[in-house]
C-alpha cells in the first residue's frame, strides 16, 4: 500500500502526528515503546473500507513532538482523548500494543464512557516480567550508553552485518525488523530522552512497575480481547493466560510461533480476528 499521509494537530502547544482514514465505527490503534503509526499501516487496507481508522504517533515517538515532561500512561491517555475530541469522535474501539495496551487500559479507567471495546496486543501492565533490555533502560547511566549504542557509526556497522547475513539467506523476522526500526529512531537526543522517560514511567529494574490486575476484579464492563504471540520474548505469553483465568469472559487469541508483534507476523489473521471481535460485540 502507499505510505499514508499523516496530519498534525497541536495539543497543549505540541504537534501530534496521526493518520485518519476510512468511515464507519472508529478504531484507534495505539503503538508501543519505540513504535509509531507505521506499525499499523498494513492493517489500513484491511479495515478502512467499513471502519474509520485512527493511527496516532504518541508524544515522544515517530513524527510527533518529543517535549520535556510527563510520559506517564495517564498523560498519553489524556492526549489521545484530546485527539478524539479534535476529531469529533465520541466512542472508539481501542487496540493497544505493548505499552499501547497499558495506555488503552488507562484510557478506559479514566474515560470509560468513550470506550466500546478493548483489544490488548502483547500488552504491558498485566504482569511483572519484561525483557531485561527494557529493564536496563532504568539504570543510572543508561542515557550515556544509549547515545553510543544508537549512534550513526554503530548503527551503520550493525546494518552492514545484517546486509551480509541476508546475502547468505538470513531473513529478519517481524520482531527483529520492528525493534530495529524503533532503535534506529534513537539517534537524536530528544528521541532518546523521550524513550527513557516513557520506559521509566512503567518499568523499574525489577520489571513492570504498573499492574492492571487490581482493576481486573472478575469482569470488565466492555468486551475485551487479548492477542499474544506464543514466543514473545519481550513480555511472556503467560500474562495472557493469567488474564484468561481472571476474566473468563475475555477472548484470548494466541498466535502460535509469533513473537512480540503478532499483528506484523500474521496481519491477515489479526485483521480477521479483530473484525470478528468488533462484529460480535
Amino acid at each position: 500500500m502507499a505510505r499514508m499521509k499523516p496530519q498534525t494537530v497541536r495539543l497543549h502547544g505540541h504537534d501530534l502526528s496521526y493518520v485518519d482514514t476510512g468511515s464507519g465505527p472508529v478504531v484507534l490503534f495505539i503503538h508501543g515503546i519505540l513504535g509509531s503509526q507505521r506499525q499499523w499501516e498494513h492493517l489500513v487496507d484491511r479495515m478502512d473500507d467499513d471502519h474509520r481508522v485512527v493511527l496516532p504517533d504518541l508524544f515522544g515517538h515517530g513524527d510527533s513532538a518529543k517535549p520535556l515532561g510527563d510520559y506517564s500512561l495517564s498523560a498519553h491517555a489524556a492526549a489521545l482523548r484530546d485527539l478524539l475530541d479534535h476529531l469529533g469522535v465520541d466512542r472508539v474501539t481501542l487496540v493497544g500494543h505493548s505499552l499501547g495496551g497499558g495506555i488503552a487500559m488507562q484510557f478506559f479507567y479514566l474515560f470509560p464512557e468513550r470506550v466500546e471495546r478493548l483489544v490488548l496486543v502483547s500488552s504491558g501492565g498485566l504482569g511483572r516480567e519484561v525483557n531485561v533490555l527494557l529493564r536496563s533502560a532504568t539504570l543510572p547511566g543508561a542515557a550515556q550508553v544509549l547515545s553510543v549504542v544508537a549512534s550513526a557509526p554503530v548503527l551503520s556497522r550493525v546494518e552492514a552485518l545484517g546486509r551480509g547475513a541476508s546475502k547468505i539467506g538470513w531473513k529478519p523476522g517481524a520482531d527483529v525488523s520492528a525493534v530495529w526500526r524503533g532503535f534506529s529512531s534513537l539517534q537524536d537526543a530528544e528521541s532518546r530522552r523521550a524513550f527513557l522517560s516513557t520506559t521509566r514511567a512503567v518499568i523499574d529494574i525489577g520489571g513492570q512497575s504498573i499492574s492492571a490486575h487490581d482493576h481486573l476484579d472478575g469482569a470488565l464492563p466492555v468486551p475485551t480481547m487479548v492477542v499474544w504471540g506464543s514466543k514473545d520474548r519481550m513480555i511472556p505469553a503467560s500474562h495472557a493466560r493469567s488474564v484468561e483465568a481472571q476474566l473468563p469472559d475475555c477472548r484470548v487469541e494466541m498466535f502460535e510461533g509469533a513473537g512480540h508483534f503478532p499483528h506484523l507476523e500474521d496481519p491477515d489473521r489479526f485483521a480477521r480476528v479483530l473484525r470478528e471481535f468488533i462484529d460480535a460485540h
